[in-house]
């Protein structure tokens, strides 16, 4: 059997490091042409990558703009509206609708009625 050489876990300075990092920047660099040129397995740079992010404080911009809401009425309440009271043991739900809407008012009562039945 042959003797495993042990094997050094190599030290980068952070000067290193961070001109490293910044080859990562360049625009048309990729992680795995910068880590193959110096000889660094790529998962490590992109561990220091993970770990400069996460020290470095995250820059968030506040600008408020200034809109203008205009002031609408309420909506109108019709005078002639369905009134329809559902009533499940101790739960009791009840619903003013407009009569505009009626038809809305069937699709979503045949709705609840198929879902709890």
């Amino acid at each position: 059997m042959q003797a495993e050489q042990s094997r050094k876990r190599r030290r980068y300075s952070p000067e290193l490091k961070a001109q490293i990092l910044a080859e990562c920047e360049v625009p048309g660099m990729s992680v795995a042409k910068v880590a193959l040129a110096h000889g660094i397995n790529t998962n490590i740079l992109h561990g220091w990558r993970k770990l400069t992010r996460r020290a470095e404080p995250a820059v968030v911009r506040q600008e408020f703009v200034p809109v203008a809401v205009a002031a609408t009425a309420p909506p109108r309440c019709d005078d002639r509206a369905i009134e329809l009271e559902l009533r499940r043991g101790t739960m009791a739900i009840k619903l003013l609708w407009p009569t505009s809407a009626a038809a809305a008012l069937a699709v979503f009562t045949r709705e609840l009625l198929r879902r709890n039945v």
